[in-house]
């Protein structure tokens, strides 16, 4: 199911429909239709139909604040290497990883490489090889 806008004329109108297959073709149909767009938005049902929805949603998160007001949220953009070095450090790994090397004289640190090699399998998916060329 989805939401979508309809023209009916000068106005547009706000629709739930579901898409079901019939056979070898996909068919929509209406299943509710929830009034005028520019109304709606001005009453605020929208917003009030979205986070009354959004308590049963599992993998949803809506961001509201007070009636008509903008949500106070910040967004930060840290990047999977800084998520990926806090859980490195948090599981153990580098600690383990360290212990395991102790009295051996690698010129490198080795924790540093295994953590980067991990890391690119997670986000770029390719071999140790190309992992030294990223």
């Amino acid at each position: 199911m989805f939401v979508r806008v309809k023209r009916s004329g000068p106005h547009e109108c706000l629709q739930i429909v579901q898409n079901r297959r019939e056979g070898k073709r996909v068919r929509q149909t209406v299943v509710a239709t929830l009034g005028r767009l520019d109304r709606l938005a001005a009453s605020g049902a929208v917003d009030r139909l979205l986070r009354s929805g959004a308590r049963f949603a599992e993998r949803l998160m809506v961001l509201a604040e007070g009636a008509g007001a903008e949500p106070d949220a910040r967004v930060a953009s840290i990047g999977p290497a800084l998520v990926f070095e806090r859980l490195w450090r948090e599981t153990g790994c580098r600690d383990t990883i360290r212990s395991l090397l102790v009295g051996r004289r690698h010129r490198f640190d080795v924790e540093r490489a295994a953590f980067m090699t991990v890391l690119h399998r997670l986000t770029v998916s390719g071999s140790d090889r190309s992992a030294m060329r990223w």
